[in-house]
């Protein structure tokens, strides 16, 4: 299974439309976004995935009821867990407790995001923060590929 990571979309709408479309072209199994959305107008371009996708709120999403509203099912709050592949995963934003997770064992990945950082590594876990699709901060708008079978990453810069 190949799954997308995603973050930190800050209503970047174009950046939103490319990832969607990478996504899709590479006909992915799941997409994970570790918050940030921000407006609930988001949802017009990113549930247009071919792919189950699931979301956890950021510390900018405030308008969360309207969130709630245009992704449904697709939106919780972090932490949330659930397993794909039959690998165990937590999403969330904020990196609180981050290296006590990633070093508990109990999970196969640890994403999380809010640092518009890239930060891809292995402690008794994989943890991932794909940077930020928006772009912002950083000029580069950026995403992570993993490979469940594997376990090997890859980061795209669309």
């Amino acid at each position: 299974m190949r799954v997308g990571i995603l973050s930190d979309s800050h209503d970047n709408m174009h950046a939103i439309r490319k990832a969607v479309d990478y996504c899709n072209s590479q006909k992915l199994d799941a997409v994970l976004h570790a918050g940030d959305l921000v407006a609930p107008f988001t949802a017009r371009d990113l549930l247009k995935l071919q792919m189950p996708l699931h979301i956890v709120f950021g510390n900018n999403d405030g308008e969360r009821l309207g969130l709630k509203a245009a992704f449904g099912g697709h939106i919780h709050v972090a932490p949330y867990t659930l397993s794909l592949d039959g690998k165990k995963i937590v999403l969330m934003h904020e990196p609180d407790n981050l290296e006590a997770v990633a070093v508990s064992g109990l999970f196969d990945l640890v994403v999380y995001g809010h640092t518009h950082e890239v930060d891809i590594r292995r402690e008794k876990t994989l943890v991932v923060n794909p940077g930020e699709l928006g772009g912002w901060l950083t000029g580069k708008s950026t995403l992570v590929v993993w490979n469940t079978a594997t376990g090997e990453t890859e980061l795209i810069e669309l």
